[in-house]
């Protein structure tokens, strides 16, 4: 996302993303998540530049906006997609967000039209709450993934989609696994969280408790001799359900960073000590998975 410059990231140097991306290959990285609304296709450019001749090493996966879910429109962002990537094929496909308006069983029928032309290998969905995830698996085809918000501080989901999900073997793909930076130390405390974070749920509804759960990683990470980032991406890669999480990278230092990550091997005991105390923080948000708004705001369901 941010290497579209997009959302509260700022500006993004294309060339450093090339190199960001050239560093996640060769630390192991093979699989990229962008979408056409980041930045109104310019991830989806910087990406298909980057791995230009190394199409056969990765698995990619982009979004369709929620207002481009009619048939028609759906294969024209997908072609658009595809011209921006510059291959032949997309991995997954995901609808961004549900719509309101528009009945899932017609972009059911249109993906998998363009999964049966080869121009997607599989479909899913994001964002998709326990009555959407329900709606997409009685529509045409099947969903392959879900993309949720999960970390630490974002269990929610655990309340009523992830034993969807494992139900129906639907995997998850984690986006937001750090709580956008808050997990990786580099905040003292709730005050110190800028604006445009602090709305998250987890701050907005919950801060003191989200911030006794960061204390506790920072007591965690300190005992193993592992950096906070690592221990919460690890710890995340536990979970039931789990299939890939998605860190984001802005300098092949985090690309790095976040690829060292899944070598972090996790005493049951520091699993068990991190997954207790993120308990009461699950307990005290509703079940609504929206991380950003709640009740008749929510855009979940």
């Amino acid at each position: 996302m941010a290497m579209g410059s997009y959302g509260t990231f700022g500006e993004q140097d294309d060339d450093l993303s090339v190199q960001t991306v050239h560093a996640a290959l060769e630390a192991g990285i093979s699989f990229f998540d962008t979408a056409e609304g980041y930045g109104d296709g310019r991830s989806e450019k910087v990406l298909g530049r980057a791995l230009e001749g190394r199409r056969d090493e990765v698995v990619i996966a982009t979004k369709v906006s929620r207002g481009h879910l009619r048939e028609a429109r759906l294969i024209e962002s997908c072609e658009a997609s595809l011209e921006c990537l510059r291959t032949d094929y997309i991995d997954v496909y995901q609808v961004h967000w549900p719509s309101r308006e528009i009945p899932f069983d017609e972009t059911a029928e249109a993906l998998e039209r363009l999964r049966e032309q080869g121009k997607i290998r599989f479909w899913g969905v994001s964002n998709f709450g326990r009555l959407d995830l329900t709606d997409a698996l009685g529509a045409a085809g099947r969903p392959e993934v879900d993309q949720l918000p999960y970390s630490l501080l974002w269990r929610v989901i655990e309340h009523e989609i992830v034993p969807i999900c494992v139900d129906n073997d639907v995997s998850i793909i984690c986006y937001s696994p750090m709580a956008q930076g808050i997990l990786t130390g580099k905040f003292a405390s709730l005050d110190d969280v800028p604006e445009e974070r602090a709305r998250a749920r987890y701050c907005s509804e919950a801060g003191e408790l989200a911030f006794e759960v960061v204390d506790e990683l920072r007591a965690v990470s300190g005992e193993l001799g592992e950096p906070m980032a690592d221990v919460a991406l690890a710890w995340l890669l536990t979970r039931p359900g789990v299939a890939a999480v998605i860190a984001g990278m802005r300098a092949p230092e985090q690309a790095r960073q976040n690829a060292r990550a899944a070598d972090v091997e996790l005493p049951p005991q520091a699993v068990d000590r991190l997954t207790q105390a993120s308990q009461p923080l699950m307990d005290a948000i509703d079940k609504n998975p929206d991380m950003w708004n709640a009740g008749e705001r929510s855009r979940c369901r």
